[in-house]
Parts: structure tokens; sequence; C-alpha cells
């Protein structure tokens, strides 16, 4: 069975800095896209970074630059460096897991396949 465990929100400032991990357990087969989604009230949770099983990496226009998605131990764990925080990267950050084989790409077709964390709130004031 295949889980995965958020940990690391908390509260910042604007401009500062926050790390979020994610472990993972029950990846047995090759072909896991793993990723970071996110959802505040009023709005729909939305992918925020994803990686491939080669390592390729893909944002969202509103964190590229500022957020680092990283595996350090291979489909084990899931970083996200979130850097220049502002107010609206405000949400509950939840971790997932998707076998999709081929590239993350269609993964918003996979949501209903996809493992997910609990959930880590994310608060940055003004």
């Amino acid at each position: 069975e295949v889980q995965v465990m958020e940990s690391g929100g908390g509260s910042v400032e604007a401009g500062g800095s926050l790390r979020l991990s994610c472990a993972a357990s029950g990846l047995t087969y090759e072909g896991y896209c793993m990723g970071w989604f996110r959802q505040s009230p009023g709005n729909q949770r939305e992918e925020v970074a994803s990686i491939d099983r080669d390592g390729n990496t893909n944002y969202i226009d509103s964190v590229e630059g500022r957020f680092t998605i990283s595996q350090p131990t291979a489909r084990k764990t899931l970083l996200l460096d979130m850097n220049t925080l502002r107010p609206e990267d405000t949400a509950t950050y939840y971790c997932a897991a998707v076998f999709l084989p081929n590239g993350c790409g269609d993964w918003y077709r996979a949501l209903h396949l996809t493992y997910w964390g609990q959930g880590t709130q994310v608060t940055v004031s003004s």
C-alpha cells in the first residue's frame, strides 16, 4: 500500500522560506510521479510542482524560480524548498504520488488514482 506523509509546514513572513518534506512508502514499481499540490479556501486544489521517474520537474508559473522540488533518496522522500514566499502561497500543501510511467503531464487525468498525504498548512503573512 502506498502511503505519503508530509511535514514541515508553518507560518512565515513574506519573503521567508520553508521546506516541506514527504516520506513515501510502498512505491514498489518504477514509474511513479510525485508532487506537491495546494489548496486554499474557496479554491480548487492545484498542482504546484512535480517530478517524474527520470527526475524531470515541472512547476506552475507562479512558483517558478522560487520553489524547488527534489527527491534526495529516490522515491522515499520528497522535498519542496519554498523561497521568497508570498501571502498568496498560503494554503494547505499536499504531497501526492501517482503511477504515471510516461511522465507527469497527464496527472490531472489521474487524480482519482492519486495517493494523498494528510496535508500541512503553510501561512505567509504580509
